[in-house]
């Protein structure tokens, strides 16, 4: 339960990936963050309704800072993907749950008729730590066709509590 006198901005960090933009079949390539100072970081689609040939493939990676300078990325594998999709996602309540075989791409289909919200949530703990890996990002390719979608994380469970919170974007 949430206290009283809690406020969104006290817990959570929202860092764009990138900003609503017509893909117009050019791959978005989301911004570095960093899970330095978090637990958790939940990567999020918004996409409103394409042409034809515009099934999303989201590929994730981790790198050892988020400038990338190290050249260092690597896949950063997943298996569950949360979504909501529909004509008007106004009329979807609930997420369905899609698990996939490891993996560090997903690509949706048959969604180009709909609006869709995708969620792909880590633990820290899953970037390679062992390698000083904290830092991730999305990329986004729409296929061949008009698509406007936004790509952000919400970076949550804080380490150290601050007020205000840790940036998400520096190292």
């Amino acid at each position: 339960m949430v206290p009283g006198n809690f406020k969104f901005a006290e817990g959570f960090q929202v860092v764009s990936a990138f900003v609503p933009v017509d893909f117009n079949a050019a791959a978005q390539t989301g911004d570095w963050v960093s899970l330095e100072n978090y637990q958790r970081c939940a990567c999020i689609l918004f996409g409103a309704v394409g042409s034809a040939g515009t099934d999303l493939t989201v590929t994730l990676e981790q790198a050892t800072d988020v400038s990338n300078s190290l050249s260092d990325n690597k896949a950063l594998n997943f298996t569950r993907i949360d979504a909501k999709e529909g004509a008007s996602l106004a009329a979807i309540g609930q997420y369905t749950t899609t698990t996939q075989t490891a993996a560090n791409t997903y690509t949706t289909t048959n969604n180009e008729a709909k609006q869709q919200i995708y969620v792909i949530d880590f633990a820290a703990e899953e970037l390679d730590i062992a390698n000083d890996f904290d830092c991730l990002r999305m990329t986004v390719n729409a296929g061949n066709a008009a698509k406007v979608i936004a790509g952000m994380y919400i970076l949550y469970g804080s380490k150290y509590g601050t007020d205000p919170l840790p940036s998400g974007i520096v190292d």
